[in-house]
């Protein structure tokens, strides 16, 4: 393929999982102007109808909830049907309860885990049954820089995180003789739905930003990049690992710059 094509995404069926809102949907905007084939696909199915009008170039949308496996499979089995072929699955939706583990409840911690861990799991699932046997796809999961590092109200939430990461390397080891890539991304602190209560508090807000080397936050659009990048011909060699998109987050070792720096 010419260099200059390696980011196209002209005639690649995507399916965007979470396209509704934040990261998802700037994915999907993203997508439709690389011109992917791009439905969207969210537990919301008119923010997902929304989104695809707002995306235009011929998007579609339809209605899953990834934490059932049957409403998942019938959803890329649909696409893969019209289509003929399913080449790019993304999945970004994540939950999280922000509490010490002496205070999680059994629900709320069933409820994390079945959205992040298990959702996770039925997407990878069904996404292989539809690329293994076409012998060709590319599959983007949504870790975190919290598989690496945690906070005190943050351990649940980083185990699945940790757990999306394994899962997409279990999955890039098994795929990958059929010619399938499994990656993920891992964001840093984005602004997003699921951050706004951290953007709510001045004090936390400007503590995240300055624990990376821009001392800001990330706009969703600029998880673009690193997503389309995993899921296009330019990752062809790549697979069964991280891309971590978190302005120098991990690469900075505290907040304090010594004297004479």
């Amino acid at each position: 393929m010419p260099q200059h094509d390696l980011f196209d995404l002209t005639g690649k069926v995507t399916a965007i999982i979470g396209g509704a809102s934040g990261i998802g949907e700037a994915v999907t905007v993203g997508a439709v102007r690389q011109g992917a084939t791009v439905t969207v696909l969210d537990v919301n199915g008119d923010a997902a109808a929304a989104a695809a009008a707002k995306a235009g170039g011929g998007a579609t949308s339809g209605t899953v909830d990834i934490t059932d496996a049957a409403s998942v499979d019938r959803a890329l089995g649909d696409i893969a049907a019209r289509h003929g072929r399913l080449d790019i699955v993304i999945c970004t939706p994540s939950i999280n309860v922000r509490k010490k583990l002496l205070d999680y409840a059994d629900d709320e911690l069933a409820r994390v885990l079945r959205v992040n861990v298990t959702g996770n799991f039925n997407v990878l699932r069904a996404a292989g049954r539809l690329m293994v046997p076409q012998k060709k796809g590319s599959i983007v999961l949504f870790s975190s820089i919290r598989s690496l590092v945690v906070e005190p109200g943050q351990a649940v939430y980083s185990a699945t995180k940790a757990a999306i990461l394994q899962l997409a390397r279990g999955a890039a080891c098994e795929f990958g003789p059929f010619g399938v890539r499994v990656n993920c991304v891992g964001p840093g602190v984005v602004e997003t739905p699921l951050t706004a209560p951290i953007k709510a508090n001045a004090d936390w807000y400007d503590a995240y930003a300055a624990k990376n080397a821009f001392n800001r936050w990330a706009a969703p659009e600029e998880m673009v990049g690193p997503t389309l990048f995993l899921a296009s011909d330019a990752a062809s060699y790549v697979n069964g690992t991280i891309l971590y998109a978190d302005g120098g987050w991990l690469a900075q070792d505290g907040r304090f710059t010594p004297p004479g720096m």
